[in-house]
């Protein structure tokens, strides 16, 4: 693993750290919302609505949020919406407490924190080009991945034994001491006002988070660039043709008898799949073509998906899922560097809210299009029609755009900024570092 981001870049080890406790407190969060939703209704249908609660504000909010990662201090911006999810998290904690039976003010909750989230993504996504050096964005990026693999194997097991012994409030509890310490981490990070594509760092406004007006055509910035709509029609490949995990239960039942135990070990394999990945994630991040380590990535990711849905032995369904998950990390790593470093900064809050959507629809809706599939035919044909659809649609991708199967990420220029543009001086700052090694040498 490329540990080189958490060396040299104090201000990203703050933010690693504090995103990690964040993703640590949200998974502890989510099964907390989804049993206590289950005792208040014994209801699948209210289980279900959870999503919705927590999907709805989430896209509509993570668009506005690119605009106004654009047109302000992103560390301003992120630091309010954190705020907004602490308030959130401790007003889980009263509910609780309080011994609510409302469902509906439940759900209202879920969605108030996943809404701030949203609205704060885009801008908390710009933040890692910013404090790092070109040559290190992968590798600050697969930290990330890897922090959130962990969380996704720990979080649900830690939730279960604190439930199992003090119910509700110490659950949602951990999450609002977690929301804290993302919260004060903030401090640790230098001013990140939004830089004009000609601007050189004079005039920005220092750490101010007065609104300014975005440059124009942020949204179209996308389609004008190959190696950005072909890297987000790569994710859309694999997410909405390929997505396996709403019919686990369904394989579950049909080739395993329906054991519980091996329904948690699909999920498990495929976070496994990502931390290995994660382990061994600097011999991909150091690899220039991130391009057609993406495509790559995304076409395993396929075929394993349709292995899975072919494989009888308990041991082989489990091996596939571990290769799509390793897959799924490294595509997601690769693209996420080459997101950031191919787009301006000056556009880079709207380009990441696409990205920040793209990541929240596809896989739900994939979810949708694998059960609707999996009702007509069976479980089985959906995953390997899915899968192989989802792997001819990468290579579509690959074939017809030459500028993503090509692209290189760029060499790192010690005097520039990483985005090619001259790197500007922060203004000082009382909470941050007093050097702070990310400037000279920046992911959501």
């Amino acid at each position: 693993m490329d540990v080189r981001p958490l060396r040299t870049s104090p201000p990203f080890r703050a933010l690693w750290i504090g995103a990690s406790l964040g993703s640590l407190g949200q998974q502890i969060a989510t099964v907390a919302v989804l049993a206590q939703v289950w005792e208040l209704t014994g209801s699948p249908l209210w289980t279900g609505a959870i999503g919705l609660a927590a999907a709805g504000p989430a896209i509509v909010l993570g668009v506005a949020g690119g605009a106004l990662a654009d047109a302000m201090d992103r560390r301003s911006l992120v630091r309010a919406t954190t705020a907004v999810q602490l308030l959130a998290a401790l007003a889980l904690v009263g509910q609780a407490a309080a011994g609510n039976r409302s469902v509906l003010l439940l759900l209202a909750l879920v969605g108030a924190s996943s809404g701030a989230s949203a609205l704060g993504a885009p801008a908390r996504r710009t933040f890692p080009v910013r404090l790092l050096p070109s040559d290190q964005l992968a590798a600050g990026l697969a930290l990330q991945g890897m922090a959130f693999q962990v969380s996704m194997l720990a979080g649900p097991a830690l939730a279960g034994l604190v439930l199992a012994q003090w119910r509700f409030p110490a659950a949602y509890g951990l999450q609002a001491c977690a929301v804290l310490i993302s919260l004060a981490v903030l401090f640790r990070l230098p001013p990140m006002p939004p830089l004009s594509p000609t601007a050189s760092g004079a005039g920005n406004g220092g750490g101010a988070a007065r609104l300014r007006r975005p440059e124009r055509g942020g949204w179209l910035y996308i389609l004008r660039r190959p190696t950005l709509w072909g890297a987000f029609a790569t994710d859309l490949s694999a997410t909405l043709l390929a997505m396996p995990i709403s019919l686990f239960p369904l394989i579950n039942e049909i080739r395993f008898d329906g054991d519980p135990r091996t329904l948690g070990l699909f999920l498990s394999a495929v976070a496994v799949g990502g931390i290995t990945a994660g382990l061994f994630s600097g011999t991909v991040t150091r690899l220039r073509r991130a391009g057609a380590v993406q495509l790559t990535a995304a076409l395993v990711w396929g075929l394993a998906l349709a292995g899975f849905g072919l494989a009888g032995p308990l041991w082989l369904a489990l091996g596939c899922l571990a290769v799509a998950g390793g897959a799924d990390t490294i595509s997601v790593v690769t693209r996420g560097a080459l997101v950031q470093l191919e787009t301006p900064d000056a556009y880079r809050g709207r380009v990441s809210s696409v990205e920040h959507v793209i990541g929240m629809a596809g896989p739900e809706v994939g979810n949708f299009r694998g059960g609707l599939v999996a009702s007509l035919t069976s479980a089985p044909v959906a995953l390997v029609t899915g899968g192989l659809a989802g792997a001819v649609g990468v290579l579509v991708v690959a074939v017809t755009n030459r500028p993503l199967r090509t692209y290189t990420l760029p060499d790192p220029e010690p005097e520039t900024g990483p985005a090619g543009a001259p790197a500007p001086e922060p203004a000082p700052d009382p909470a941050a570092p007093a050097t702070v090694a990310g400037q000279a040498d920046r992911t959501g």
